[in-house]
């Protein structure tokens, strides 16, 4: 009757069972042995060894999927103390265990924010906690405050409370089309009935459809000043950021053929870095963790099989294998003929 209780809680919150994540044997293991320190630190190892509020909501929804009550509590508590400490209840963006203070950047990020709500709405679910989901609904209320610019007729996810806006930069506003977590969208329009996060998954479609038109994936950083483009003073690359929307939108059930197209076009000649502006790659991407991206388009798509080297986890880098792990548990709990 729990189980019973507990599913039917987790499907009027838009979440999936956790007994479905789809974890490969022992794998969340390996990923907390090698990036989750003792106090619940998760350790981004490629970038100076620091944390963020995006590796700790990383770290927390995949301890709720692996169903491991102590890490989540230990990487909750980590997050608490060390990162919501902004007035406004959200979390300090980076925290860098070689500065002093150790919060080197008290500006928030929303898809952290956002990763960390959706952890935090999932473990009050699957463990039946209501401190918990009030927490994730709090965190969602605050966010809706300081992150969401209504422009044009839209609802906008701003990348953080400050930087980005029109007052803030001559190309703004400028979004990073990343940090559309789409799956978090219905939680927690569901959590505070607040229809304004089902806006932004509509801005985000949107975006992504008129991108696809013009036959281009998503640059990491874009000015929607006017008609979107690449940001000034970035990049022009479908990037180390932008590479993941394709994982977002296949979570959330989002991905159809037409949208896809461009990243898949984009990698027809492998994983790599792409220049926006000319279509040409750049800097390849080997590691298990972002070739499985393309390999799960293929599979949604085409029902391709995923290749065998791609099904098995170890750990490389913290970005990669946290994509590698949320990556498998889509493909084994949406895709399974494809695994």
């Amino acid at each position: 009757m729990r189980r019973l209780r507990a599913t039917l809680a987790a499907m009027l919150l838009g979440l999936a069972p956790a007994a479905q994540a789809g974890l490969p044997a022992g794998a969340w293991e390996l990923y907390r042995q090698k990036f989750v320190t003792a106090e619940g630190r998760v350790v981004d190892d490629a970038n100076g060894g620091i944390s963020h509020s995006e590796s700790q909501g990383y770290g927390l929804l995949l301890a709720c999927l692996a169903g491991d009550r102590g890490s989540f509590a230990s990487i909750l508590s980590f997050t608490r103390t060390e990162l919501l400490i902004r007035d406004d209840g959200l979390a300090a963006w980076r925290w860098d265990p070689k500065a002093t203070p150790r919060v080197s950047d008290i500006n928030n990020a929303s898809d952290g924010d956002l990763l960390i709500a959706e952890a935090l709405a999932c473990a009050g679910t699957r463990w039946s906690m209501p401190a918990y989901t009030t927490a994730a609904r709090q965190i969602a209320r605050s966010l809706a405050k300081v992150a969401l610019l209504k422009r044009g007729g839209q609802t906008w996810l701003m990348p953080a409370a400050k930087g980005f806006s029109e007052q803030d930069r001559p190309d703004g506003p400028v979004v990073n089309p990343s940090y559309w977590v789409f799956e978090t969208f219905p939680v927690l329009a569901k959590l505070t009935g607040d229809q304004s996060w089902m806006e932004v998954q509509a801005s985000g479609l949107k975006l992504f459809d008129d991108l696809a038109r013009r036959r281009t994936p998503a640059a990491d950083w874009l000015s929607i000043r006017g008609e979107p483009k690449p940001a000034e003073g970035f990049p022009p690359q479908f990037g180390y950021n932008a590479l993941r929307i394709p994982l977002y939108l296949l979570r959330a059930g989002l991905a159809d053929k037409q949208r896809l197209d461009p990243f898949r076009q984009a990698w027809a000649n492998g994983t790599a870095v792409i220049d926006v502006t000319n279509g040409k790659p750049g800097e390849p991407l080997p590691d298990a963790g972002y070739r499985i991206l393309n390999a799960a388009m293929a599979c949604a798509l085409d029902r391709t099989p995923v290749p065998a080297e791609l099904k098995s986890f170890e750990p490389t880098l913290y970005y990669p294998s946290t994509l590698h792990l949320l990556a498998l548990s889509m493909l084994s709990e949406r895709y399974p003929q494809c695994m």
